[in-house]
């Protein structure tokens, strides 16, 4: 299956694409992504999604530094859970070791390694999404992030050595320049940042030693379920792809990387069938927006890819045995 990314990669995308002029909803839905989703930054998306819609929105803006406005408004807590366990470690080696060892936390697809030479230090990285999507964009946040993040650690007037990029470099390097210096290299052979092998060993002046076992048994507590189930990654997609009228077994097993063969008989063997996961993960959708007033019916019915409000009503009468307008008054009485 093709790996996933969480919706935090997107960190910010609304803002900087409508300060650039293009419309992030309709970017988005092109890519196959909700965007009332990305509201939730702990869900998991497909990551090649996340790497076409940074090309497209960097086509479409007529920005190829793209990439680097979005680093450039991360934060330390987009790391998700992780970063309550990086900011306790004692030095920069130990932070950077824990980034990597468990860089499938916020990206599957991410591939961090690094290698220490002759007094240099190269954090590498790359990407395996499954396909041959583009990936200079995601390569240009990955490294922008990282740079902010050890930025964080040495000072923000600290400047590796040098920022390699395998692609070719940007009309306009002015965005790059700003943010790197004068450190950065295309046409590399790799993707990464080289730095002095001392600032390794730089102490962590946010870390409190009497927090960092505590943060070691909540990363414990957050690795035991991370096997994801087939069915647990199906169920995900479909609460995206619902939103987008193209909720389909085939959608879902091109995004996984899959022909529809193989997601029958993996969820086969959870005693489920894709069109049993649909149904539940509907019904609970459906119990959830109808109790809540913020929505018409007429939304829900979209957002739950019906194709009228009525066949809406009609179906939710059959499955809760009342109508939405019932049922959102029962809730309401109750609560």
């Amino acid at each position: 299956m093709k790996p996933l990314a969480r919706y935090a990669a997107l960190n910010s995308y609304v803002e900087v694409s409508r300060a650039l002029g293009i419309e992030p909803a309709g970017m988005m839905r092109g890519v196959g992504l909700d965007p009332a989703g990305i509201a939730v930054q702990d869900r998991w998306i497909p990551a090649a999604a996340v790497a076409r819609l940074l090309e497209q929105s960097a086509a479409a803006s007529g920005h190829q530094d793209f990439g680097l406005l979005l680093a450039e408004r991360r934060r330390f807590s987009n790391l998700g859970p992780l970063s309550l366990v990086i900011r306790e470690e004692p030095d920069v080696r130990s932070a950077l070791t824990i980034l990597i060892r468990h860089e499938h936390m916020y990206n599957e697809a991410l591939r961090m390694r690094m290698a220490v030479l002759n007094g240099l230090a190269t954090v590498r990285i790359g990407f395996e999404l499954g396909d041959q999507t583009e990936t200079r964009q995601a390569a240009e946040l990955a490294l922008g992030t990282l740079h902010r993040l050890l930025c964080g650690f040495l000072g923000s007037l600290w400047q590796p050595v040098a920022v390699c990029f395998a692609h070719r470099a940007p009309a306009d390097t002015s965005t790059h320049r700003r943010i790197f210096g004068s450190a950065i290299k295309f046409e590399q052979e790799f993707n990464g940042i080289t730095f002095y092998e001392n600032d390794l060993d730089a102490p962590n002046k946010m870390s409190d030693p009497l927090m960092r076992t505590y943060a070691y048994q909540f990363l414990d507590s957050l690795e035991a379920p991370k096997d994801t189930s087939a069915r647990e990654r199906v169920r995900e997609l479909i609460e995206l792809l619902l939103p987008t009228g193209r909720c389909s077994v085939e959608q879902v097993a091109r995004s996984l990387g899959v022909d529809r063969r193989t997601v029958h008989r993996q969820l086969a063997d959870s005693g489920e069938t894709f069109s049993s996961i649909l149904r539940a993960t509907r019904a609970e959708l459906a119990a959830n927006l109808v109790g809540n007033r913020r929505y018409t019916f007429t939304e829900i019915a979209d957002l739950l890819s019906f194709s009228s409000p009525g066949n809406f009503s009609r179906w939710f009468r059959g499955h809760f045995g009342c109508s939405p307008s019932q049922w959102r008054s029962q809730q309401h009485r109750s609560g």
